[in-house]
């Protein structure tokens, strides 16, 4: 086994990390004052960073893309956790895993344009009655002679506003689920309101609602009765890579700016770093973190070995996201007054983690997923060489 990160991991971080830096930090304070982010600047983001080749780096580079492998994607997810969400989505892309399933007509429709940016797509999963129960949807297709006529709604679509196409899925039988690329526009489509969020200030998340909807033949994503598979596996990857990965990094963020007010802030003539309470929070922050992140790596070097990291990744989803909640509530109490301040950037980190423990699958529902594989699977998932 080799922990260590090569000379190309190295500079691949570098060059996230001072981008978000230069580029993103910056426009963060505004966004989250006004909840808006200026279609100019995030085009100029956007340019920016293919630029540098850092768009759409999930994806394969015979689709114009990055390439990466799971590990180097995750590097990279780690350094996102580090600015806020609608930043992320302007500047690197936000590619869903299911468009590689395109053929034919499809890949220069829908796949190629979202991979060069020209396109913007958002996965439409959630209902008002199917949140973690992504099986218990009631949107459905229907076939006629046209292709099929789509019905239902939709709720918490992230980035609804901004993307110009969605796949959603819908049920196609009593026990089967599809999927659909649907363009905005079409006849019968409509948006609903921007439900407003805690945090993760800027990014819209919209009702749809589709009602007689016409789709071509050409809109079926995979094979008919695919879709409930489609989304499991991209949701997969969203909960390593936009949850766990991103979750290690912010926590990351969260805890340099903690042990830097720990080092620099008095009280009673003697700095907060040196009160064994504060130093205990410090400890217990940088213990959960690495845990955290080794967690995140070992699943996404499964990924590259091709081997199956579901429940790896059920694991990460429970402890990065509770380990994440649990750093910036240290960080407002070693900020103290000034941590409850919106002078500081800590409460917005705050409001912007409490949401990790619940979407892509609440910490109750994958505990349970946890429960039985190990219930099935014995010491195999928690011992070593079993």
């Amino acid at each position: 086994m080799n922990f260590s990160l090569s000379n190309e991991q190295k500079m691949l971080i570098e060059t996230v990390r001072r981008f978000i830096a230069e580029e993103c930090a910056p426009l963060e304070d505004d966004i989250d004052a006004t909840g808006f982010l200026d279609p100019d600047q995030a085009r100029a983001l956007f340019e920016r960073a293919r630029s540098l080749g850092l768009f759409g780096m999930n994806m394969p580079t015979e689709f114009g893309g990055g390439g990466l492998s799971h590990l180097d994607r995750i590097l990279c997810e780690e350094q996102f956790g580090r600015t806020s969400d609608i930043l992320i989505r302007r500047a690197f892309g936000n590619v869903y895993e299911p468009l590689l399933h395109c053929r034919g007509e499809q890949i220069e429709r829908w796949l190629k344009p979202t991979v060069a940016g020209v396109r913007t797509c958002s996965i439409a999963i959630t209902e008002p009655g199917a949140g973690s129960d992504a099986a218990g949807i009631k949107t459905h297709a229907a076939r006629n002679g046209r292709g099929w006529m789509l019905n239902g709604s939709k709720h918490f679509i992230s980035d609804g506003e901004w993307s110009d196409f969605f796949l959603v899925s819908a049920k196609t039988g009593e026990k089967e689920i599809s999927m659909f690329m649907v363009d905005k526009g079409l006849p019968g489509f409509t948006l609903g309101k921007d439900q407003k969020m805690m945090g993760l200030r800027g990014t819209p998340h919209l009702e749809l609602f589709f009602d007689h909807v016409q789709l071509e033949d050409v809109a079926l994503l995979g094979d008919v009765g695919q879709g409930f598979k489609l989304a499991m596996s991209a949701l997969n990857v969203v909960r390593l890579a936009q949850v766990g990965a991103r979750a290690v990094g912010k926590a990351s963020h969260v805890c340099e700016m903690m042990v830097n007010w720990a080092c620099e802030r008095k009280q009673f003539n003697t700095r907060l770093g040196d009160f064994q309470m504060i130093q205990q929070m410090i400890a217990d922050t940088v213990i959960e973190i690495n845990a955290a992140r080794w967690m995140v790596y070992q699943a996404a070097w499964m990924l590259d070995q091709g081997l199956d990291a579901r429940e790896q990744i059920a694991m990460v989803k429970v402890h990065a996201s509770e380990m994440l909640g649990r750093v910036v509530d240290r960080a407002v109490q070693v900020f103290g007054g000034m941590g409850f301040c919106k002078e500081l950037p800590i409460e917005r980190y705050y409001r912007d983690s409490r949401i990790y423990r619940i979407f892509d699958g609440t910490s109750e529902i994958h505990r349970g997923v946890i429960a039985k594989s190990v219930l099935k699977k014995g010491a195999a998932l928690f011992d070593v060489h079993r």
